[in-house]
């Protein structure tokens, strides 16, 4: 007889069930401290500074 008609459970669908577990509470505990929009914000002022440090030395390179 096999081993799923005896009621026994395979290791493989163990495993998953213990991925799937996991997965469930770290998507509870994972929580920003901003909201997305504040991220992208935040990121998108980061790359403005850098783009206007960029722009300030753009003409270094032709005074020799």
């Amino acid at each position: 007889m096999p081993a799923r008609a005896r009621g026994e459970t395979r290791a493989q669908e163990v495993d998953v069930h213990a991925v799937l577990l996991a997965a469930e509470e770290s998507a509870e505990a994972a929580t920003l401290a901003i909201p997305p929009v504040g991220v992208g914000l935040a990121a998108f002022g980061a790359l403005m500074v850098l783009l206007a440090a960029t722009y300030a030395f753009r003409s270094v390179g032709l005074r020799h």
